[in-house]
C-alpha cells in the first residue's frame, strides 16, 4: 500500500489540565482572529482543551465540551472528563463546527485533542484518548465526515481491556523514515509503563488503519494526579526521538524507532528543567 509523503515532526505542547484556554494550544498555529466574529469554542470549550493548527485546509481548531463525572477515574487530578469532541473545520464557511458526542458509557479521558495531518493530504486528523466504562482507554483518530458537520472514527487501537486503565500520548511523526506517520504513547504509565508505537495508514476518505509496530517496557510519562503529560517528541537534526522518563522517574530517556525495533538511551537525571532542555535540543 502506498504511504503518504513524509510529514513534519508534530510537537504537542501540553497545557496543565484546567489551564486557561489561551494557554491551551497543543500545536502552535496562527488562526486568524477575524475568521469568526466569535470563536466557536468560546463559552463551551473545557478549560485547557483548545488545540489549534496552522493549516491551509481541513480542521483548524479542536476542543472538548460537555464536562461529565460519569467516569470517576480521576487519573488527571479530578474526575471531570469530556463527553463531546468538537472541531472547527476549514474557513469557507469559517465558523462551521463538527462534533461527536459519546454515549453514557464512554468519555474523552484527556487533556486536549491533537490536530495532526496523519496521511499527508493537507487536512488534519484529530487524535484523542477515548475511554470506556468497562474496557478502559484506547487511542482514537477522528476525521471530519463528508457532510462537514459531524466527526467519524477513522481508526483506533484496541481498548486496554478493563476499567480505569489509561494511556498517555507522546506525539506523531514519521519515526522510522519510511514515509508513514507513527503515533507514540505510554500504555498504563503508572502500571505497565510500556511505550507503544502504532503506524497510521490511510484507507480511503476519512478512514485509516492503526498497526502496532513496536513496544518497549520500562518507560513512563505521567504520574497519578498530574494535570499534564511529560515528555514528547523532538528532532535535533538526526531524526525524531521519543522523550520520556524511565520507570523510576530518575532519568530522561530518548528512544528511537528503527526497523520495527525501539532502542533507548539515558540523557541524564530527570527534572522538569532537564526535560525542557532536552525537548528544546539544548541537551
Amino acid at each position: 500500500m502506498p504511504v503518504a509523503p513524509r510529514p513534519r515532526l508534530l510537537r504537542w505542547r501540553r497545557p496543565a489540565r484546567g489551564a486557561s484556554v489561551a494557554a491551551g494550544l497543543w500545536l502552535a498555529g496562527a488562526l486568524g482572529a477575524a475568521a469568526c466574529e466569535t470563536p466557536p469554542w468560546q463559552g463551551v470549550a473545557m478549560a485547557g482543551s483548545l488545540a489549534r493548527i496552522d493549516a491551509g485546509q481541513g480542521p483548524v481548531a479542536a476542543w472538548y465540551e460537555d464536562p461529565t463525572t460519569r467516569y470517576a477515574h480521576g487519573v488527571l487530578g479530578d474526575a471531570v472528563e469530556a463527553g463531546t469532541l468538537a472541531v472547527q473545520t476549514a474557513p469557507a464557511p469559517a465558523c462551521r463546527v463538527a462534533r461527536i458526542t459519546l454515549p453514557p458509557s464512554e468519555v474523552f479521558e484527556d487533556i486536549a485533542p491533537r490536530l495532526a495531518d496523519l496521511d499527508g493530504d493537507g487536512r488534519a486528523e484529530i487524535i484523542a484518548v477515548h475511554s470506556h466504562r468497562d474496557r478502559g482507554a484506547r487511542l482514537a483518530v477522528y476525521a471530519v465526515a463528508p457532510d462537514g458537520s459531524t466527526l467519524q472514527l477513522a481508526a483506533a487501537t484496541p481498548h486496554i481491556g478493563r476499567t480505569n486503565r489509561w494511556l498517555a500520548p507522546l506525539g506523531a511523526a514519521d519515526l522510522d523514515g519510511d514515509g508513514a506517520t507513527e503515533i507514540a504513547y505510554i500504555d498504563r504509565p503508572h502500571l505497565a509503563r510500556t511505550l507503544r508505537v502504532w503506524r497510521y495508514l490511510p484507507a480511503g476518505p476519512g478512514q485509516g488503519t492503526l498497526t502496532e509496530v513496536a513496544a518497549l517496557e520500562g518507560l513512563t510519562n505521567h504520574r497519578i494526579g498530574e494535570a499534564f503529560i511529560s515528555g514528547g517528541l523532538r528532532d535535533c537534526g538526526s531524526g525524531p526521538e521519543i522523550i520520556t522518563a524511565d520507570a523510576s522517574w530518575s532519568r530522561v530517556m530518548a528512544t528511537r524507532l528503527g526497523s520495527a525495533t525501539l532502542t533507548t538511551r539515558a540523557l541524564g537525571p530527570w527534572s522538569p528543567a532537564a526535560v525542557a532542555d532536552v525537548l528544546a535540543c539544548r541537551h
